[in-house]
């Protein structure tokens, strides 16, 4: 999944954030001439024209600083070296500190009464800060450099084979996508993970530093500051994505009981037990993550839908640009405006031969306002031609909200930053293929159970993935995990959850959860489960407003001016308002609702359990 890098609003350090504060408690009024107070024993309560003063001071600084960071951001990912990563610490280390005493000085106006835009940003400036530093300035340099070296560690780790050739983790994640051999891909597995044995010390005295950052802004831990941006309280959020989850469960569970049947007819019971979770690394994916990679060994008979989307763009000759143009082309297609030419001068496409680069595809808006890039080491295949199209839907939702203050210059929560692009994802089907000269014929709705299938590979299998990461990261910020339980922990989560065990023993001299990007970078995971939710129902809305009368999982909404409009009206109002009003405003409801992805997969669902039934497979784990 794509990170959003410090690239907009209040870098990632800021997101839609609701937590519990009030502009409507009441407040002492400042004493009048008469009444004034000794100043050795009552202070002047703050005025709202005082609060007022300090937001906008607050927004200005900011919004300066933002752009110094993603400079040197954008600079230490593109060209790894010690130097540039001095330069982001330092900039990380100036920004951090920056809003540490924002969000300090913002605590002192909570109960100053003021007008909702004003609350709204008052209450947001408080909750800003995804990984707080201490305000003890040589704790904030700490954690700057703890945060440089887990970032460093990760962008430049690389697996050497006995052979001597070393490989990144695109290349590694290549030959997980591609070989069948059991060996190698346990051998790929093992190798990426030892990148991240040196990251634990580190990540441990992170959560020591960021822990008393989050207390000394009046929050328990970073797990209640975390679940506590979602216009809702932080106990109410957990539950929130526990029923998201139980809604897919059930297609969750037929997928996993479907796909494991399948993997052990083709491996045999010494490699997938008939029973029991799935060994991780035989899922197609470096996270087990995603399934679609192993399609071709668990795809039914006759499902072929005549087409392979890697072999069609090789034969129009698409290139990594051209892959970039076309996406571009959809969103322009709903009557979004092109995108300005600095972006084709200074994205990058292509992972650089002389250098090491970050190559995690990444979403950047440099300036706040027009200078958006992309940055991703582009594979001429179908799986980074949907990733295209998903990483532009954050740029152009950056230039959407452009004309919003600076602390409303984010997606209505995270979750919607990361569900645009995978709405218009959703419309990369046969008749999109059609109208963009890829296909000459849609193939016939009875090859629908294999694009469902493979849909359902990427789409539903990775719900739980998404879901689990932060429940570790909850617990383990809370103190529920301890350090001595890391791995331990780990591995519990996913194999409730997801149903998958580690392919080897791992104990607590690995730090199995550092070889996923998103935990070294200090990212936020669940925007993305919440994503895989939203996006149907995005997608839904937005077909229904078009006029579709396709089944759900064939349309397409590419050309629609229609949807495209009611699309950028919502993608306008940025983090202005709570996401449950600007929910509404596409869906018709104020509630995140599965409802949808169960639509979506319906036919699936059915043939995936008689699938089980015929098979005999015995479901759950």
């Amino acid at each position: 999944m794509p990170k959003l890098p410090y690239n907009f609003s209040i870098a990632t350090l800021c997101v839609a954030a609701s937590l519990g504060l009030t502009a409507c408690d009441k407040s002492m009024p400042p004493p009048t001439a008469q009444q004034e107070p000794s100043v050795s024993t009552q202070a002047v309560a703050p005025t709202p024209a005082q609060a007022i003063e300090f937001i906008n001071q607050a927004e200005r600084s900011l919004a300066e600083l933002s752009i110094e960071i993603n400079r040197a951001e954008w600079i230490y990912s593109n060209f790894i070296t010690e130097d540039t990563a001095a330069l982001s610490a330092a900039a990380g280390e100036n920004y951090s500190r920056e809003t540490v005493k924002l969000a300090t000085e913002a605590a002192k106006y909570a109960n100053v009464k003021l007008d909702p835009v004003n609350a709204r940003k008052l209450m947001m400036l408080r909750g800003s800060l995804i990984l707080p530093a201490p305000a003890d300035s040589q704790k904030t340099a700490e954690l700057a450099q703890i945060n440089s070296q887990l970032n460093g560690l990760y962008g430049k780790g690389e697996y050497c084979f006995a052979d001597g050739n070393c490989y990144s983790q695109p290349e590694l994640s290549v030959m997980m996508a591609q070989s069948r051999d059991p060996q190698k891909l346990l051998e790929v597995w093992q190798g990426w993970r030892e990148i991240a044995k040196p990251m634990r010390p580190l990540f441990e005295r992170q959560i020591e530093l960021v822990n008393e950052g989050a207390q000394g802004l009046g929050f328990k831990d970073v797990s209640e500051l975390w679940r506590g941006q979602y216009d809702m309280p932080a106990a109410d959020f957990g539950q929130e994505v526990d029923r998201l989850w139980l809604q897919v469960k059930p297609l969750y569970d037929s997928l996993h009981c479907y796909v494991r049947g399948e993997l052990n007819q083709h491996y045999g019971d010494d490699v997938v037990p008939a029973n029991g979770p799935i060994p991780a690394h035989l899922l197609g994916n470096m996270w087990a993550q995603q399934w679609g990679n192993i399609y071709d060994l668990v795809a039914p008979e006759n499902a072929d839908p005549g087409y392979n989307v890697t072999e069609l763009l090789a034969e129009h000759q698409y290139d990594e640009k051209k892959m970039v143009e076309q996406a571009e082309t959809f969103f322009t297609s709903l009557g979004f405006e092109p995108l300005p030419d600095t972006f084709w001068q200074r994205s990058l496409f292509i992972e650089p031969s002389d250098r090491n680069v970050v190559c995690h595809a990444s979403a950047w808006n440099l300036d706040n306002e027009d200078d958006i890039r992309i940055k991703m080491c582009i594979q001429k295949n179908a799986e980074d031609f949907s990733v295209i199209h998903h990483e532009l839907g954050h740029n152009f939702y950056q230039r959407a909200y452009k004309e919003q203050p600076f602390i409303f210059k984010n997606s209505a929560n995270d979750g919607f930053h990361e569900a645009i692009g995978d709405t218009v994802a959703l419309s990369i089907t046969p008749s999109y293929f059609k109208q963009i000269g890829l296909l000459e014929q849609i193939p016939s709705s009875d090859k629908d159970i294999g694009l469902l299938l493979k849909q359902a590979l990427d789409k539903v299998a990775f719900l739980p993935f998404g879901l689990m990461i932060d429940k570790w990261r909850w617990q383990v910020f809370n103190g529920q995990i301890s350090p001595e339980q890391y791995n331990q922990a780990w591995w519990q989560l996913r194999n409730r959850y997801q149903g998958v065990i580690a392919p080897v023993e791992r104990d607590e001299t690995q730090f199995d959860p550092g070889a996923k990007y998103h935990v070294p970078g200090g990212v936020p995971y669940t925007r993305y489960f919440l994503a895989h939710i939203l996006q149907f129902q995005f997608h839904k809305a937005l077909c229904d407003i078009a006029g579709n009368t396709d089944d759900i999982h064939r349309c397409s909404i590419y050309g629609n001016k229609e949807a495209g409009a009611k699309l950028e009206q919502m993608l306008t109002l940025g983090a202005s308002q709570p996401w449950q009003q600007t929910l509404a405003l596409v869906t018709g409801t104020n509630e995140m609702d599965a409802t949808a992805v169960l639509d979506y997969f319906a036919p699936l669902k059915i043939w995936l359990d008689e699938q089980n039934k015929q098979a005999g497979n015995q479901c759950g784990w």
